[in-house]
Formats: structure tokens, C-alpha cells, sequence
């Protein structure tokens, strides 16, 4: 199984940036314990500043890895276009937040990208991510025993 995390803007400031926030974990130490957990999953990560940058990512693994993870950052709140991207892909996206977006500033409580997602995990800091890689693992394993149980028939 292969899923992508994707990160946006700022998110390569994760363990300085607002620790009150965010925590003081950087996110590449938080991810090596993470493949540690999840031996058998190929989980590759990708980040950037740049709106266009994502949408490109997105297109690139969309169509050939089994989900994606993505912190979009601000442009959660902002970004049509990378809505747009994930609507254009085959693989399911799931939208996450380190922290509760609905706690903070008014504007950070739309998100234009959660009707284009699977779901959305936000508010359980760094572990956000470890459930939505959960549970991509576990739609996976239930879309394999459905096709097991079609071709059985």
C-alpha cells in the first residue's frame, strides 16, 4: 500500500512554529516514528509553500498511490483550486489538521477542501495523521475483502 502525506504552507516550520499550537515535535521526526509503525505501508511525504506546487503533487500521486494525507495549511481555507484537484484524482484524499480549526480564528472554521475529501481528523495534534493512515489502511483491506468476496461468487 502506498500513501502520501502532503503538507502546505508552514507546516515545514512544525516543532518551532506556535508550539502552544503545534507542539514541539518537528513533523520528520514525528514521521519516522509513524513508517516505524506501519512497516508494511510505503508512506512517502511531500511539502510545500506553494499552492501550485500541491496541486501538482496531488496530480502526480492521485492516480497511482492508494490515499493521500493532506495538511493543506491555509489554503484549506482558501484554495478552490486545490479542491478542485482532489475532485480530479482517483485516490481518496483525507483532509487533516493538527489542531481544532473550529477552536481558532473564525475564517480558519471553512474549509473549501472537506466536500472534496473522504473525511477530515483535526484536533488530535500530530495523531491526526496517524488516523487518517488508519484509516485509509483499513479502507483498503475492506475494498480487498469485497473484491475477494466478488470473485468468490
Amino acid at each position: 500500500m502506498n500513501i502520501i502525506i502532503i503538507n502546505g504552507p508552514n507546516l515545514n516550520l512544525l516543532g518551532r512554529r506556535e508550539p502552544g499550537i503545534y507542539g514541539n515535535q518537528s513533523f520528520e521526526d514525528y514521521l519516522e516514528g509513524l513508517k516505524a509503525e506501519y512497516p508494511d505501508v510505503n508512506i512517502s511525504y511531500y511539502q510545500s509553500n506553494v499552492e501550485g506546487e500541491l496541486i501538482d503533487i496531488i496530480q502526480e500521486t492521485g492516480f497511482i498511490s492508494d490515499g493521500i494525507v493532506l495538511n493543506a495549511g491555509a489554503y484549506t481555507h482558501t484554495s478552490v483550486a486545490i479542491a478542485d484537484a482532489i475532485r480530479a484524482i482517483k485516490c481518496p484524499v483525507i483532509e487533516v489538521h493538527i489542531s481544532n480549526t473550529h477552536k481558532r480564528e473564525e475564517f480558519r472554521h471553512k474549509s473549501f477542501l472537506t466536500a472534496a475529501c473522504l473525511g477530515t481528523i483535526l484536533g488530535f495534534g500530530m495523531d491526526s495523521y496517524r488516523l487518517a493512515v488508519e484509516a485509509l489502511i483499513r479502507r483498503n483491506q475492506e475494498a480487498e475483502m469485497e473484491e475477494m468476496n466478488t470473485n468468490e461468487q
